[in-house]
Formats: structure tokens, C-alpha cells, sequence
């Protein structure tokens, strides 16, 4: 993880939405076009970049089946200029 300015807050206490994209982990991902136009399109409605809204729509998926806790999704929620 990398340094932040404040070492009272490490890495490891920060929203997910507030790491760099140096510290997430990047992957080539396969996906049906049709599918990718669909989320770039959500995206661009939702003001944010096709990663970040793939990125929500994982946590939120992931919130729903119970596998994050409530308190990661919350804090993974951004708002307009994402």
C-alpha cells in the first residue's frame, strides 16, 4: 500500500474509494460489448468512469449476497464526479 500523508490513517483503514489506482489491484477483465456499452452508459448517467461504476456494481452485488459488510459498501458509495 502506499504513503499518505497523515500516518495516523494507514492504507488499510481507508475507504476503498479513496485508494489510488496505484494501490487497487488491476486485471484484464473479458466482457460481452453489449454488456460494456451497458455499464459505460450507466457511467456516464451516474457521473462516473466504466471502472469506478464497474467497481460499484460489484461492492453493491457483493453487499447484497452478504459478502461485504454494510459499512464497506456505505463508505465505497460515491456521488456525482467520480
Amino acid at each position: 500500500m502506499g504513503q499518505y500523508a497523515d500516518p495516523a490513517f494507514p492504507a488499510h483503514t481507508v475507504a476503498p474509494s479513496l485508494l489510488t489506482m496505484a494501490e487497487k489491484k488491476a486485471f484484464l477483465l473479458r466482457i460481452d460489448p453489449t454488456l460494456w456499452e451497458q455499464i459505460e452508459r450507466l457511467a456516464q448517467v451516474e457521473l462516473r468512469s466504466a471502472n469506478a461504476q464497474v467497481e460499484f456494481l460489484l461492492r453493491d452485488a457483493l453487499g447484497r449476497r452478504g459478502v461485504l459488510s454494510k459499512r464497506s459498501v456505505k463508505s465505497s458509495k460515491s456521488g456525482p464526479g467520480d
